[in-house]
């Protein structure tokens, strides 16, 4: 466009609506191929309304301008705004049947456009796809098209189980029982040694770490091992300092009972649920973490539900992203030169959407390598799910004799 473009502008900016719509049809013509284009840009205006600005402009303008003009917000109001527990309806159809990377700022689901205008419209709220289309756009969800080009493919049961972790968590927050996410955090190297990320510090004055990594220059390794509870939005971290075992993994959901739990949790009747990936320390095909967990059920006289993601979705474990993140991004750059650096900066962690952590260091070592025999995994009250019962099952306390 012209050097003038600025003064056009500011002339289209006072002008009504229709007038508006003139000038960017004529200013289109003048410029002549891609004119449509620039003047979309410059506008804002949408492609169909500079277009019809320059059909009315070629039919020729009307001598006399109209007296009567649309007035600011006239029209048609939104859906949304007319019927806003539209969008909640919308969101409870979606949510259930929501798959995707929970990092990233899209979000995607199963059902079309089209089905998901039927059902609004048979709940009372009539719509058309396109509007359906829109409303899903305003809450962060895009429809994407499956395309199947892998070969390792994912297990057939991997979408009815997110389905039913999704179906337990609803049922044991409306119970108002604790649902728990937990995992082990990646070990961490403790003393001088380079920290990824950077941190504000005095100009020219970096913090001075090993140039080498050994482990003979530090103090040991860190364990962190998370429970986060999905309701309240606070997590506990038991900080090991040897092994991530499984006889690790449940001290510290006990270690979450003692300091947090039972506070908010000791009405709670239906027990709790542990949503957990499939490997590591709390491995769903592990006997040594459920024969802990039954210790624990039988210690605390609470029924404890498990829930493990299917192999390769660990990311959809709600402790990663809205608990393990925020540590990381909270130390980085710093070195993790002493334990209790370590579990100030994890104690120290917060979000505006208020997360709060609480931490501790488990001097305790724990041995690896322990078996369960099929005598005492006998002695378990092992209740495996009708639904991938080799991922859903619940532990009961031991019954007293």
């Amino acid at each position: 466009m012209s050097p003038l473009d600025d003064y056009w502008l500011q002339v289209l900016l006072t002008l009504p609506e229709t007038q508006r719509r003139w000038l960017a049809g004529a200013k289109a013509l003048e410029i002549g191929r891609g004119g449509i284009a620039q003047v979309q840009r410059a506008t804002g205006f949408s492609v169909n309304t500079v277009a019809k600005g320059m059909r009315e402009v070629r039919e020729g303008l009307p001598r006399e301008m109209p007296d009567r003009h649309r007035k600011p917000g006239a029209g048609r109001p939104l859906v949304e705004d007319a019927s806003p527990i539209i969008m909640k309806a919308l969101k409870g159809l979606v949510e259930p049947s929501t798959a995707g990377s929970p990092m990233d700022a899209l979000r995607w689901t199963h059902k079309s456009t089209r089905t998901l205008a039927e059902e609004l419209t048979s709940q009372g709220h009539p719509v058309t796809a396109n509007t359906v289309g829109r409303l899903l756009d305003v809450l962060g969800y895009s429809l994407q098209v499956n395309t199947k080009s892998k070969e390792g493919r994912s297990p057939v049961e991997r979408d009815a189980q997110f389905r039913y972790i999704n179906h337990q968590v609803a049922k044991f927050q409306a119970e108002g029982s604790p649902v728990l996410s937990v995992d082990a955090k990646k070990k961490e190297r403790v003393g001088e040694f380079k920290n990824a990320g950077r941190v504000y510090r005095p100009r020219g004055k970096p913090a001075l770490v090993n140039v080498y990594d050994f482990p003979s220059l530090g103090e040991g390794v860190a364990v962190p091992y998370g429970t986060y509870d999905v309701s309240r939005n606070r997590g506990f971290v038991n900080v090991g300092m040897n092994h991530d075992t499984a006889e690790f993994a449940v001290e510290s959901l006990r270690w979450w009972w003692r300091r947090y739990g039972r506070r908010h949790y000791a009405k709670a009747s239906g027990g709790w649920l542990v949503c957990a990936d499939g490997g590591g320390s709390n491995a769903s095909r592990s006997r040594t973490w459920k024969w802990h967990l039954h210790k624990l059920s039988s210690e605390l006289h609470i029924p404890i539900t498990v829930c493990h993601y299917p192999p390769g979705a660990s990311k959809w474990n709600k402790i990663e992203h809205r608990m393990f993140s925020f540590i990381s991004m909270n130390w980085q750059g710093i070195p993790l030169e002493s334990y209790a650096t370590i579990v100030n900066l994890i104690a120290g962690t917060r979000t505006r959407g208020g997360l709060k952590i609480e931490a501790r260091l488990d001097p305790r070592m724990y041995a690896k390598g322990q078996k369960v025999t099929d005598e005492v995994w006998s002695e378990i009250t092992f209740e495996p799910h009708t639904v991938n019962p080799q991922w859903n099952y619940t532990i009961r306390p031991k019954l007293s004799h």
